[in-house]
């Protein structure tokens, strides 16, 4: 069963579910394709004013779909420059966004959500940004966002552990902005998109990109280092080790080559 992105209009508010529930809603690159036409179909909607990224049955995800990212028959699926880029690397709705996370928020899930303007956390949600338990590194945002929601310390902490931790966690370093009971996650984040909606949008979206420009700069520089990143890491043996090590579900053994 493949996954899929749908979208569900409630007065001003657009929720955009991912679902691959068969799979953890693990990201194909079909969906990633799918996640970036919503949400710039819901930002050229004059009559949207707030996004709900959610996410179907009891996890946000599981992560990347690596064979079909980084196998011997990986797909690639580009989408259109002017579309809004889900991680807000490229470019990005000024609309405000609120993410609702649950169960397993792994790799790609934080730095969706971190992408965000806000988040709602069921407290089963369990965080880990694991990539270089893989042989890589984050590449959609993380090694930035992270540390300009949680502070240097708990950045590094969380990034070179790449440890698991819970909602409560989350809440205590700033990652997430409310939790609540599992289940409720949604209706919670939808409940706040509609007290923003009942908010004059121009106004909001002035203070969103004034806000940005505080950070723009080093955002900018974060986001240019993204291909030295990659062109470090993705090329080593530790790399295709890692990958090698997820596919045949087994605990990697990394040279530092």
């Amino acid at each position: 069963m493949t996954g899929t992105v749908r979208t569900e209009v409630d007065g001003r508010i657009c929720r955009i579910v991912v679902d691959n529930v068969a799979k953890k809603n693990a990201f194909t690159p079909d969906m990633m394709a799918e996640l970036s036409n919503a949400f710039t179909a819901f930002d050229r909607d004059d009559e949207l004013w707030v996004a709900v990224l959610a996410f179907a049955g009891d996890h946000t995800t599981a992560g990347l779909d690596m064979p079909k990212f980084f196998g011997p028959n990986a797909e690639r699926r580009d989408s259109p420059a002017d579309n809004v880029d889900p991680f807000a690397l490229k470019r990005r709705t000024l609309k405000p966004v609120v993410a609702a996370v649950q169960g397993l928020c792994l790799t790609v899930g934080i730095e969706m959500m971190l992408a965000a303007d806000i988040v709602i956390a069921a407290d089963t949600a369990r965080f880990c940004q694991m990539e270089s338990r893989r042989g890589i590194a984050p590449l959609g945002g993380a090694h930035f966002r992270f540390l300009t929601r949680t502070g240097w310390g708990n950045a590094m902490y969380h990034l070179m552990l790449c440890d698991e931790f819970d909602a409560e966690r989350a809440l205590r370093i700033g990652l997430v902005q409310e939790v609540v009971p599992a289940g409720q996650q949604v209706a919670r984040a939808s409940e706040i998109a509609h007290r923003i909606a009942g908010n004059a949008p121009i106004g909001i979206r002035a203070m969103k990109e004034a806000a940005l420009k505080f950070i723009q700069a080093g955002e900018a520089m974060a986001i240019a280092g993204i291909p030295a990143i990659h062109a470090a890491v993705m090329g080593t043996e530790d790399a295709k080790e890692g990958i090698r090590s997820f596919v045949e579900r087994r605990e990697a053994k990394f040279q530092g080559r």
